[in-house]
């Protein structure tokens, strides 16, 4: 009996041991490890921490790069006659190099030592390529001196899928007698808008471009210009309001 006691007893103590070992997980131990006696803790100390120098504005801009705005052949004539517009604030106000290819038929731009302006080079992508679209030089010098503009374009078979003449009636509707429509919509929701055949390409900030290219979608789909200009007056004084 007392062998059998001991027999039993013997286990139960070295698995309450065995318990004891196992449940104390990495976590515990972190915590229960404090500076107390001769025990050691791998604390990272705040002045351990990697010092990186200062990294100097020509290694952060990196390379010169650039970026080539292809030019389609209905575009080299205003494009050769407003040469001196484009040219003038890319180089004075952003510091950037500009040319034209003849070969390759692209308005290439590139960054030099001079630039400072990370974003420069997109902000003149982007004027270049507004221009080359069809809009205006001066409309298209506000995506330099503005931040918030964007470009956006759309085909009218994106809207609708149209054919012969149900599609030339759906852009004279969004052109409307003598562009009136067209210039209703810009000076309601402040843009511009190119129409270049079946596209349209609309320049302005996020909320407008909305209001916009809603009111172009809505002729597109039918809807008289009456009500269409209701519509983003309603839109547009809202706007106003909550802004």
């Amino acid at each position: 009996m007392d062998a059998s006691e001991n027999g039993a007893t013997a286990p139960e103590k070295h698995d309450e041991g065995e318990s004891f070992t196992k449940v104390k997980s990495k976590k515990s131990q972190k915590r229960k490890l404090e500076p107390d006696g001769g025990t050691t803790m791998e604390v990272e100390q705040p002045n351990k921490r990697p010092h990186f120098p200062p990294i100097s504005a020509d290694k952060l801009r990196g390379s010169d790069e650039m970026r080539k705005v292809a030019v389609p052949a209905h575009r080299y004539t205003p494009l050769k006659e407003n040469w001196l517009k484009i040219f003038t604030p890319i180089v004075e106000n952003l510091q950037l190099q500009v040319r034209f290819n003849l070969k390759t038929r692209n308005v290439e731009i590139k960054t030099c030592k001079e630039t400072q302006d990370i974003a420069a080079l997109t902000k003149a992508a982007d004027f270049v390529k507004a221009f080359v679209l069809g809009f205006q030089v001066d409309d298209a010098m506000a995506l330099i001196r503005l931040d918030e503009l964007f470009l956006e374009s759309f085909d009218v078979t994106d809207v609708k899928p149209l054919k012969g003449d149900h599609l030339s009636r759906a852009i004279g509707r969004i052109a409307g007698k003598g562009g009136k429509t067209k210039f209703t919509i810009e000076n309601v929701t402040k843009t511009r808008i190119v129409l270049a055949d079946t596209k349209i390409h609309i320049l302005g900030s996020f909320q407008n471009i909305k209001m916009a290219r809603t009111a172009i979608c809505n002729l597109i789909l039918g809807s008289p210009p009456s009500k269409v200009y209701g519509n983003i007056r309603a839109v547009a004084s809202r706007t106003a309001e909550r802004f």
